[in-house]
């Protein structure tokens, strides 16, 4: 699978307006025009979900935005075992697999060794530990309450609030009858991952 569809600036593939769905179905037969519209469609939504999960103390000189491009190149490497159920499953692959990598990426420089040396007069420029380990007990309380909701719902946050697709992709995704009908699907599912979010707050 070539990688360089990430690396180099290419024009808007033609097949941009085809649903995902079709798009992977052409990607698996080797369609390499179809590879690069699958990119031009996600890496900009996965680098804007992706901006600031990556805690600058586990970087360690990698940008998120690497990560981000690396994820995507692997999963198009495996995109051959891939068997979409529906137009949405795709990009809710993507975002596991990249949780996946940022979860790692957290957990290797947790394991590192500190290099510098303690200063008690330089202030650090980042949050707190207590600032850190509160923002973690948030986005685990999120994601905790995200995997209990229904898929429909769960699937209806991910493509419309954390990639920012328009109703528009939101109603193909699941189904739905128009960019209206999208619309409220978000709003209630967001109301129960509010309701779920608000069963798990600490006391």
């Amino acid at each position: 699978m070539p990688t360089e569809v990430l690396v180099q600036e290419r024009p808007v593939p033609p097949f941009d307006s085809e649903s995902s769905f079709v798009l992977i179905g052409r990607a698996k037969g080797g369609d390499a025009v179809a590879l690069d519209a699958l990119c031009h469609r996600y890496l900009p939504r996965l680098r804007r979900w992706a901006h600031g999960r990556l805690p600058h103390w586990a970087r360690d000189g990698v940008d998120t935005q690497d990560i981000v491009q690396d994820t995507l190149v692997q999963v198009l490497r495996r995109v051959d075992s891939f068997e979409p159920r529906h137009d949405g499953a795709f990009q809710a692959y993507l975002r596991q697999a990249l949780v996946n990598r940022l979860r790692d990426e957290i957990r290797r420089a947790a394991r590192r060794p500190a290099i510098e040396d303690l200063n008690p007069e330089k202030t650090s420029p980042g949050p707190s530990p207590l600032e850190m380990a509160i923002g973690q007990e948030a986005l685990d309380r999120y994601e905790a309450a995200l995997a209990r909701l229904r898929p429909e719902d769960r699937e209806a946050i991910i493509i419309r609030v954390e990639l920012g697709s328009p109703f528009a992709e939101v109603a193909a995704a699941l189904g739905k009858p128009s960019a209206a009908a999208a619309h409220m699907a978000v709003s209630r599912a967001l109301v129960r991952l509010a309701d779920e979010m608000s069963r798990t707050a600490p006391a």
